[in-house]
């Protein structure tokens, strides 16, 4: 009787366990880099290879009008819907070390090393998405391939 609590306790905590992991592995909802919005798919501009979607047609203007000020939100969307991809180091264009992975806003990003991450892990989200999706460090790290 005892073996079977034991066993009934473990598959309970093994079930609880797999499924917070699987709810971990959802990606987050883009968002319009101008508002922080839903998007909507009719609302896109071409940016960077790839398509960037806004909440509404009033977006996009804003956006071309100021691209400098919105393109990390806009390269952040490129990765979060699958049009870009990391490739190498965001802060210095070297190979990955799959070691330094961090999460950003629901987003694995590695680097080459421990410095590289180091300056990112402890930052918060805002600041690491202007950080690591400027263009510049976006076209050291990223490919994109449009959907």
């Amino acid at each position: 009787m005892k073996k079977m609590i034991l066993a009934v306790a473990f598959l309970a905590c093994a079930a609880f366990v797999t499924t917070g992991m699987a709810g971990d592995a959802k990606k987050p909802e883009p968002k319009c880099p101008v508002s922080g919005k839903k998007i909507d798919k009719d609302a896109a501009v071409d940016y960077n290879g790839g398509k960037v979607y806004f909440c509404c047609m009033n977006c996009p203007k804003a956006f071309e009008k100021d691209t400098a000020k919105f393109a990390a939100k806009a390269n952040y969307q490129l990765y979060v819907t699958g049009q870009a991809k990391l490739v190498k180091c965001p802060i210095t264009g070297k190979a990955l070390n799959t070691d330094t992975k961090i999460d950003v806003g629901g987003m694995p990003v590695c680097f080459c090393c421990e410095n590289c991450m180091g300056k990112e892990k402890d930052k918060k989200t805002a600041d690491q998405i202007n950080d690591i999706f400027n263009d510049k460090n976006f076209k050291k790290g990223f490919t994109v391939s449009a959907k």
